[in-house]
């Protein structure tokens, strides 16, 4: 089939069987062509083939709500909408989004990039629908990785009590992007191998109703037959219990047994869950055999071998490895060192950790908040917990940071990781809030490293303070390329590093931007400007000696931060201005604007926003033109 003619789904209900399953290959085979060039997630969605089409054949979308939990697994869906033709710019700036986007498509009826969201918006779309008196099915569908999430639970909750129709298709592949952890994936477990419950059930109930009643006796009797055969075919019972119709377990790869399933769950009252058995990959060797989640997300590879391109030179060492791999170093001194992850060993670079210290290594699951709170609980014991997680993700804990660690003074190290901006993933995981919502939380110490030298060092630091939480961000990729030093140092909190000395204007920056700044002071002493270059490396405390001297001199002031500037560091600038009566300094700031940021590689991103080596030498410009006049730039 042409997949770039496809408009809309409605043609799905004219196709036989046979046409699905030659549109099924189709689709894997346009997906495994597209996706060794732009990248992507391949592993979900070629998993989900069957399912979507499926899905699409039973329900009328954009009128029948179909929700993507996470959205990485929404390709296939896209297809199906009209979109196959926009491929070739997946993930690209200015392309076709890797997640659901509401401006892309009537389809898509909820944007998400975080898990465990689904079950929640789709019970507020089933309350809508039932207010509005309208009728339409609502289709959460999540993978077994999500369910596991906090807010995922808490809307199986509501749901079960609330006994609203709402169809949730539980898309369970046993491999997520790490394997999952917890109570609630064993009891699936044990349901994939349980057999199909609701038919025998059906079955048993048609039997008892041929029997005469013959008093109450009897009719009780049968009740307790069925509660019987529940706890018999289906172990645990664990939806059944908290008010679901359970059907399944489901191939999710088979047509027949998706159409009879969900043409079932269309007629059943109240709230039902379809678990579907699906094989992440399927389709395509490499990704079929993945265990450790390589091919959940990745870059272009070769379609024949399943190779990724190898950079000709060795790169540096990734941040995520360098960060992890000083944690583990330090571990074998100190017994205290505990990680935790919400489950997301692999992207932390945490294996090396856990092969040496597998006691003292917790993946947590889908559970930012339940991580930061254990951490919390390990720093009560005076144990030296190392909090491994995305900034992004930490977004999802921000109580706990502020009530549990931060309130109590514990000595909780958080390593956020994948800090500023991330490129394709685009506006749901750009990792540009956390200085704004971290930064004016008493106790805590923020920092970020220039190199991967300095990234090491502040490691130690961390792992060596004990006067309450302290944070290290850090970004995606690579470090870049410094030499490191063989023994470990500690920093004193607080303190900032002059990089390059200047009279006439100080820019004041950390981390990634460093290099920006450097560049541009050196355009700018060819103009016959003088720049000093602080690395300001711990985002709070601030330096204040170091700021003190520098309003002292008059000396305008640029800040410069891969984060978002309301709240920010700049912001603490001109807080610290203010507060010591510095009426006259002149300061400007830049960085992420007031606006949610899309997907695009990190340079493309950087110049769309103007945070560039010319806007840095425009800005500085400006500064001197206004060095001595009264009132500050703000």
């Amino acid at each position: 089939m042409d997949l770039l003619s496809i408009k809309d789904p409605s043609f799905l209900k004219g196709l036989s069987q046979q046409q699905l399953q030659e549109l099924s290959e189709d689709i894997r085979q346009f997906l495994i062509e597209k996706l060794s060039v732009t990248g992507g997630h391949i592993g979900p969605n070629l998993g989900v083939v069957e399912l979507t089409i499926a899905l699409h054949t039973c329900f009328t979308s954009p009128k029948d709500k179909i929700l993507w939990d996470v959205g990485h697994q929404s390709y296939v869906h896209k297809i199906l909408t009209g979109r196959a033709s926009e491929f070739d710019t997946l993930r690209q700036y200015k392309g076709l989004c890797g997640f659901p986007k509401m401006i892309e498509s009537e389809h898509d009826v909820w944007e998400t990039g975080h898990s465990s969201t689904s079950l929640s918006a789709a019970m507020g779309m089933a309350i809508a629908r039932d207010l509005k008196k309208e009728k339409s099915f609502v289709v959460p569908v999540i993978g077994d990785g999500a369910l596991t999430g906090g807010m995922a639970l808490e809307a199986l909750n509501h749901i079960g009590h609330e006994k609203k129709n709402l169809i949730v298709v539980l898309n369970d592949n046993e491999m997520s992007i790490a394997p999952n952890v917890g109570a609630l994936h064993s009891i699936l477990g044990r349901l994939r191998t349980a057999g199909k419950y609701h038919w025998a059930k059906d079955e048993l109930e048609y039997l008892l109703k041929k029997i005469p009643a013959v008093g109450g006796k009897l009719a009780t009797t049968a009740e307790r037959i069925k509660d019987s055969l529940k706890y018999l075919l289906v172990s645990g019972m664990f939806f059944e219990e908290m008010g679901f119709t359970y059907l399944g377990p489901v191939d999710g790869h088979n047509y027949d047994e998706l159409f009879e399933n969900l043409a079932y769950a269309k007629k059943t009252e109240g709230p039902v869950l379809l678990h579907v058995i699906t094989k992440k990959g399927k389709g395509y060797h490499p990704a079929e055999s993945d265990v450790v989640g390589t091919w959940h997300g990745t870059g272009p590879y070769k379609i024949e071998t399943g190779a990724f391109p190898k950079p000709v030179e060795t790169p540096p060492p990734a941040w995520s490895k360098l960060v992890s791999e000083t944690v583990r170093r330090l571990a074998r001194e100190d017994e205290r060192i505990v990680a935790i992850t919400p489950a997301m060993p692999v992207g932390s670079k945490l294996e090396g950790f856990a092969s040496e210290f597998p006691d003292r290594m917790f993946d947590v699951g889908i559970a930012e908040q339940h991580a930061a709170t254990v951490a919390a609980g390990l720093a009560t014991q005076k144990m030296k917990p190392f909090l491994a997680i995305y900034s992004t993700f930490l977004q999802r804990a921000y109580d706990q940071v502020v009530h549990d660690i931060c309130r109590q003074n514990l000595n909780v190290f958080i390593g956020i990781d994948r800090a500023g901006l991330v490129g394709a993933d685009g506006e749901t995981h750009q990792g540009v809030f956390d200085i704004a919502f971290m930064r004016h939380v008493p106790n805590m110490v923020l920092m970020m490293p220039k190199d991967e030298n300095e990234g090491q060092h502040m490691v130690n630091t961390a792992l060596k303070y004990d006067e309450g939480p302290i944070a290290m961000r850090f970004p995606r990729g690579n470090g870049v390329g410094v030499p490191l030093d063989k023994d470990l140092k500690t920093i004193p909190i607080g303190t900032w590093e002059v990089i390059k000395e200047g009279e006439d204007v100080a820019i004041l920056t950390f981390g990634t931007t460093i290099p920006m700044a450097l560049e541009a002071a050196k355009h700018l002493e060819q103009q016959g400007i003088s720049v000093k270059v602080v690395n300001a490396r711990f985002i709070k405390p601030l330096d204040r000696q170091m700021l003190s001297e520098l309003f002292e001199r008059k000396m305008p002031v640029l800040t410069i931060e891969e984060a978002v500037l309301q709240g920010g560091f700049g912001s603490s600038i001109l807080e610290f201005a203010f507060e010591n009566r510095y009426f006259d300094a002149v300061i400007d700031r830049m960085g992420i604007p007031d606006q949610f940021i899309e997907h695009g590689s990190v340079d493309e991103l950087l110049k769309e926003i103007d945070l560039t080596v010319d806007s840095t030498i425009r800005k500085v410009i400006e500064l001197t033109q206004v060095k001595g006049k009264k009132g500050s730039l703000l």
